[in-house]
C-alpha cells in the first residue's frame, strides 16, 4: 500500500470513530459536537490517548479504563469497515470528488445500518446530512451524474412507495428515504441493481431466520442494512452485473 493509501485508510478509520459517535448518540437526541466523548458505563471523560481508532480498543482490551466495562466490539469494526471502503473507492475511484461523493454515500450507510440494526429506525438528520454533502460533491464529480442521480432518487423513492403501499406497512418510511437517497449516489440504472440485490439479501435471509426459528412472522427485520448491503456492492459492480446480465439475457 503507498503513502496516499495508508493516508486514506487512516482517514476513513477517524470519521469511522466519528460514526459511532453518531450511531450511540443520535438515537437518543444527543448532540454529536459539544459533548466529549464519555463511558456509556460510568460517564467518564474519555481520554484523547483511548481515543485512537481500532488501536485503543486492543490496547484497553476492550474494556474502559475507568470501571472496567466491556466496550463493544461494534466500535473497532465499524472504524475498520469505514477505513476499508474508504481504501476500496479510492483505489477505483483515485482521488476526487467521485471517490469524496462515495466516501460521504458509504458513511451514511454504514451509519444508517447499525442504527436500524439496534433501534429499527433511520433517522432523518443522517439522511439529509447525506444529500446536503452529496450533491454538491456528485456535482463536481460530473453534472451528468447528478442528473442521473436525481432520476435514480425520484425512481426509487416512488418504486419503494409503491412497494410500502402494496405491503400496508411492510416497507418503513426511513427505507423509502434511505432508497431514494441512495439513487442520488448510485444514478440511473445502479439504483435498480442496488435494490434487486438489497431484496434478494434481505428475503434469503428472511427465509433463513423463519427456518431456523430465530424469527416468527410477526417479528420486524430492519431492512436498512439490506438496502446499505446492495449499494455497496452496486457501488461497484452495477455495470458489470448490468452487462452481464445483458449478456445471458440475450437483450
Amino acid at each position: 500500500m503507498d503513502l496516499t493509501g495508508i493516508l486514506v485508510f487512516l482517514l476513513g478509520a477517524c470519521i469511522g470513530s466519528f460514526l459511532n459517535v453518531c450511531i450511540y448518540r443520535i438515537p437518543r437526541n444527543e448532540s454529536v459536537v459539544h459533548k466529549p466523548s464519555h463511558c456509556p458505563g460510568c460517564g467518564e471523560k474519555i481520554r484523547a490517548l483511548d481515543l485512537v481508532p481500532v488501536l485503543s480498543y486492543l490496547f484497553l482490551k476492550g474494556h474502559c479504563r475507568y470501571c472496567g466495562g466491556k466496550i463493544s466490539p461494534q466500535y473497532p469494526l465499524v472504524e475498520l469497515v469505514t477505513a476499508a471502503l474508504f481504501l476500496a473507492a479510492h483505489r477505483f475511484w483515485g482521488l476526487g470528488w467521485q471517490a469524496a461523493a462515495m466516501w460521504i454515500f458509504f458513511a451514511m450507510l454504514i451509519t444508517v445500518s447499525v442504527i436500524d440494526m439496534h433501534h429499527k429506525i433511520i433517522p432523518d438528520e443522517i439522511l439529509i446530512t447525506g444529500l446536503v454533502l452529496g450533491v454538491p460533491s456528485i456535482f463536481l464529480a460530473s453534472p451528468g451524474k447528478l442528473i442521473s442521480g436525481a432520476i435514480g432518487f425520484f425512481a426509487a423513492g416512488l418504486l419503494l412507495l409503491v412497494i410500502a403501499l402494496a405491503s400496508k406497512g411492510g416497507m418503513g418510511g426511513g427505507d423509502i428515504k434511505l432508497s431514494a437517497a441512495m439513487g442520488l449516489f448510485l444514478g440511473w440504472p445502479g439504483i435498480i441493481v442496488a435494490l434487486f440485490l438489497s431484496f434478494l439479501a434481505g428475503g434469503l435471509s428472511g427465509i433463513l431466520l423463519l427456518a431456523t426459528g430465530r424469527k416468527s412472522r410477526k417479528d420486524a427485520v430492519p431492512f436498512g442494512p439490506y438496502l446499505a448491503m446492495g449499494g455497496v456492492v452496486a457501488s461497484f459492480y452495477a455495470e458489470r452485473l448490468i452487462d452481464w446480465y445483458l449478456r445471458i439475457s440475450g437483450l
